[in-house]
């Protein structure tokens, strides 16, 4: 039986961001970029979420190398929490790579990393694969697509791209190379959908530097540039703009230092000597001659621009006539971040331009119109949508139906699925592997589960009560009154009244236990609107409602813990029906 070959997306399908597509033929794997992406605000404590690399762990010996298609970071962010579980070497340009260096620097583990610099001139064989970079626009420099030649036949993975002809940096998408693959014959694409909903073509980034020459112009005090730390691109031209109007510069936030400072020595940011200055050199100069370039685009809670907004920046406070541009536009879910951020400049007296108000940045990706033609050049036999949230995937994919491709050649995928050719043809598999989020809380990877997230949305919706019991150890009897915290619940003006409510209540569950009373027993206490408290909320069995209640507190022993979890159960139900609300319900038991 011949063997076959598999694309099997391990995140950035149905999603923007956590990019991680595997490519697998005889059992041998190659992966195309490994990115993060950041949470959403329904995520408390997340810092970050990872594609899920549960697969790769599965078939850690069959994988061959990582390729990375450019330097953002979602893309190659991942790389620090993926690699010292499935270690292979890293193929990437030279920008990329230095990119990757820093951030795989800043965890520890530059010394354990393989990393290969690539050119487009370049041919990787490895395996039974082919690998053949190629040249695309986008909003860092040195970005490649790749066409992977396989056995079965050629893939081409776009990545984020536009068709850019008057770029800051010189890189148009080699379409040349590209209608070579179509003449060739492609077996299946992957393209970039991120703007599959926006007519038209992308504007060139050469309409930035139009809005930032403006802002110079006009500025009569400090001006502030927050943009992505990866976007060189967009550094650059704030450096040529300063220069062009006599301001010196100042890079603000660990990851703008430390990028800038490793794009300068590779040559990819250029600056004339004492261009770039520190804050303090800014300090001695005029208002009207400083600009700082920062992160924060993204409303993110430790970056420069938000820590300035929030007073907590320890060497730069915002002052009115301050003028501060975000020169990017919100990534899905943070909109809610960049839209506090903005109010608290405005509150400042800065004069704030966002893309909202003016043309201060230009997306790196591709409209429908440059989709439609990488799909006419391409010409694929098979057409994978990817890199966007489902309506994009699905959108692109008509897209590609009004260009004459059959409903049973385009794969609609979410991270997990795959698509299987077997020289015959290509068939879906949905859920192939794991696709689910991995989440990043401080230093745990992967610990914290939905179940967590609900009980942390629960704890800051509702809060908890936490019933303290302390039983004799022999008659299981109270040798006191339970004592009821709260932390986070809403405390009414008769709370006197309902903590007493609470004590009677949680003292008649534990006598009842004592007692061998079934715990769906009648109390004879109060039985509000005739619920079976002992049962959880609305007669839920105890299961159910522990489902729902979180964890049964500390306690020790089969009785006790069954105890515990009878009083959460009951008390949940209690409480909910007593003021509408059901926080965490978290019993200790003591025994003495």
């Amino acid at each position: 039986m011949s063997a076959k070959l598999r694309i099997i997306p391990l995140g950035g399908f149905g999603e923007v961001g956590r990019n991680l597509t595997a490519i697998e033929y005889d059992s041998q794997i190659i992966i195309i970029d490994c990115g993060l992406m950041f949470p959403e605000s329904d995520m408390p404590g997340v810092d970050l979420i990872l594609p899920n690399f549960t697969y790769l762990q599965d078939h850690v010996d069959k994988v061959l190398a990582y390729f990375i298609t450019h330097g953002h970071e979602d893309h190659h962010g991942a790389l620090p929490f993926v690699l010292p579980h499935v270690p292979a070497p890293i193929y990437a340009t030279a920008l990329t790579r230095g990119l990757i260096e820093v951030k795989l620097k800043e965890h520890g583990l530059l010394a354990m990393a393989e990393i290969h610099t690539i050119t487009t001139e370049d041919v990787i064989d490895i395996g039974p694969f082919h690998v053949e970079p190629f040249r695309v626009s986008h909003s860092i420099p040195d970005t490649v697509g790749f066409a992977v030649d396989t056995p079965l036949g050629l893939i081409v993975h776009t990545a984020e791209y536009k068709f850019d002809l008057t770029p800051v940096n010189g890189e148009t998408t080699d379409i040349h190379r590209l209608a070579e693959y179509g003449q060739r014959g492609v077996l299946a694409l992957l393209s970039d959908s991120t703007n599959a909903e926006r007519p038209g073509h992308t504007p060139s980034e050469a309409i930035v530097r139009e809005t930032l020459e403006r802002v110079f112009e006009r500025a009569p005090g400090r001006i502030i540039i927050s943009t992505f730390a990866s976007n060189i691109s967009r550094v650059q031209e704030t450096l040529n703009v300063a220069a062009e109007f006599g301001r010196k510069v100042a890079l603000v936030g660990r990851s703008m230092e430390n990028n800038c400072r490793m794009a300068l020595e590779l040559g990819y940011l250029k600056a004339e000597p004492g261009l770039i200055v520190s804050l303090r050199d800014l300090e001695k100069l005029p208002l009207d001659e400083v600009a700082i370039v920062c992160t924060g685009t993204q409303g993110e809670p430790t970056s420069a621009l938000v820590r300035m907004a929030n007073d907590n920046h320890r060497d730069v406070s915002l002052i009115k006539g301050d003028t501060v541009v975000l020169s990017a536009t919100p990534i899905p879910g943070n909109e809610e971040l960049v839209h506090r951020t903005l109010n608290e400049l405005f509150r400042h007296g800065a004069d704030v331009l966002y893309s909202a108000l003016s043309p201060v940045h230009v997306s790196g990706h591709a409209n429908r119109e440059e989709q439609k033609l990488m799909l006419k050049i391409v010409a694929p036999r098979y057409f994978l949508p990817n890199g966007g949230e489902h309506r994009m995937l699905c959108l692109h994919g008509r897209m590609a139906k009004d260009l004459g491709m059959a409903d049973e050649d385009i794969f609609i995928l979410e991270s997990g699925d795959a698509v299987e050719f077997d020289g015959q043809g290509a068939t879906k598999v949905l859920k192939a592997a794991n696709g689910e989020y991995i989440y990043v809380d401080g230093k745990s990877v992967g610990t914290v589960t939905e179940a967590i997230l609900r009980d942390r949305r629960q704890l800051a919706s509702s809060g908890f009560v936490t019933p303290i019991i302390v039983i004799d150890r022999k008659t299981r009897r109270l040798v006191a009154d339970p004592e009821i915290v709260t932390r986070g619940f809403v405390i009414y003006k008769n709370s006197a009244e309902l903590i007493a409510e609470l004590v009677q209540h949680v003292t008649g569950v534990v006598d009842r236990a004592a007692e061998g009373v079934p715990a769906s027993a009648p109390s004879g206490g109060r039985r509000d609107r005739g619920r079976d408290f002992d049962r959880g909320r609305d007669g839920d069995s105890d299961r159910e409602a522990a489902d729902e209640g979180g964890g049964a507190g500390t306690n020790r022993g089969g009785a006790t813990a069954e105890l515990a979890e009878r009083v959460k159960n009951s008390l949940s139900g209690f409480v909910q029906d007593r003021t509408g609300r059901r926080p965490i319900v978290l019993p200790i038991v003591i025994e003495v």
